[in-house]
C-alpha cells in the first residue's frame, strides 16, 4: 500500500500546535485538581510498552484531518512512526486503512480520542459536502459553506468543506459585508444599508434579499453579490433573469439534498448550505492497536 509524506498542515489563521496542545490539555484535565495525566494508561500500560496501530474507515467516506491526527500522536511521542495511507480528500470504501502507527503505547492511547474525534468530524463534513456536490450535479454552480461552525473549529471545518469539493463563503465577519434582514431593519431599507457599507469603503458587499422588489435598490446602491434567501426555483429564475449577470447570485435557505439540484439549476452561481458544518454526522472511523 502506498504511503504519503506527512504534509505541512498550514491553514491561514489556524495554529495547529496550539490546537493540539489545548485539546490534549482539556482531555488530560490540566489545571484541575488531580489532572494533567492519563490515569488509565499510566496505571495499566508499562511506560516502555510499544504498540502498532491502524486507523481505518468503517464507512464509505471522504477523508479529512489525517495530518491533524498525526500531530496529536507526535505531540506525545515525537519519534512515533506514522504512515498516512490515503490522501486528504480521497474517496475510500469501507475497510480502507487510513493511517499506520508504531510507537509508545501510552502516547497512542492518550492521543487516540482527540485524533479520532478530529478525523471523524472533519471526514463527516467532507463526506456530506461531497454528497451535496454530487446531488447538485452542476459544474456551473459552486457549493458554499456558511459561518454556522463550532466555535474554535471554523478553520478546520472550512478546510474539510474544501476536502469534500465544496468552497468557502466568507471566513468571518471581517472579510466581506453581509447585509441581512436585521441590518436592513436598522438602516431602514435595502438601498440605505448597502449605501452605508459602500460609503464605509467596504469592497465586497453581499446583500440578502428575500423579495424581487429588493433587487434593484440593492444593485443601485452598490451590492457586489446578491444572496437570494428562501426563494423557490421559479422565483430564483425570475431573480437571476432580473440581475442579468450584473453581480453573482447565491441561493440560500431551505436547501437540502431534496431541493439543491432544482435550486442550483436556476442559474445562480452559488448555493450555500449551513448544515454542511452545522449538522454533518461523524464518520465511523476506528483505531485498533496491537502490542509489539
Amino acid at each position: 500500500m502506498s504511503t504519503f509524506e506527512l504534509p505541512c498542515f498550514d491553514l491561514a489563521g489556524f495554529d495547529l500546535d496550539r490546537f493540539v496542545s489545548e485539546t490534549l490539555a482539556e482531555d488530560l484535565g490540566e489545571g484541575l485538581p488531580g489532572g494533567g495525566r492519563d490515569v488509565t494508561a499510566e496505571s495499566v500500560i508499562p511506560a516502555n510498552a510499544r504498540f502498532t496501530g491502524v486507523m481505518d474507515s468503517r464507512d464509505a467516506i471522504r477523508v479529512a484531518g489525517l495530518p491533524v491526527a498525526a500531530a496529536f500522536f507526535r505531540a506525545l511521542d515525537p519519534d512515533m512512526q506514522i504512515d498516512i495511507l490515503v490522501e486528504e480528500g480521497a474517496a475510500v470504501t469501507p475497510g480502507t486503512d487510513l493511517m499506520r502507527l508504531s510507537g509508545n503505547a501510552r502516547a497512542m492511547l492518550t492521543a487516540e480520542r482527540s485524533a479520532l474525534n478530529t478525523v471523524q468530524h472533519l471526514s463527516g463534513i467532507a463526506t456530506m459536502v461531497r454528497q451535496y456536490v454530487d446531488t447538485m450535479d452542476n459544474p456551473d454552480c459552486t457549493l458554499l459553506d456558511t459561518r454556522k461552525t463550532i466555535p474554535g473549529l471554523r478553520h478546520l471545518e472550512k478546510y474539510a468543506v474544501r476536502m469534500g469539493s465544496g468552497s468557502n463563503h466568507r471566513m468571518g465577519l471581517w472579510d466581506a459585508a453581509m447585509i441581512k434582514d436585521n441590518h436592513i431593519l436598522v438602516a431602514g431599507n435595502v438601498g440605505e444599508a448597502v449605501r452605508r457599507a459602500r460609503d464605509a469603503g467596504v469592497e465586497d458587499i453581499i446583500c440578502e434579499v428575500d423579495r424581487i422588489d429588493q433587487i434593484e435598490p440593492a444593485l443601485a446602491a452598490g451590492a457586489t453579490r446578491l444572496l437570494l434567501d428562501n426563494m423557490e426555483p421559479d422565483t430564483l429564475r425570475e431573480a437571476v433573469a432580473l440581475v442579468a449577470g450584473r453581480v453573482p447570485t447565491e441561493a440560500s435557505g431551505g436547501i437540502n439534498l431534496d431541493t439543491i439540484k432544482a435550486k442550483a439549476a436556476t442559474g445562480v452561481e452559488f448555493v450555500s448550505v449551513g448544515r454542511l458544518t452545522q449538522s454533518a454526522p461523524a464518520a465511523d472511523i476506528g483505531l485498533d492497536f496491537t502490542p509489539l
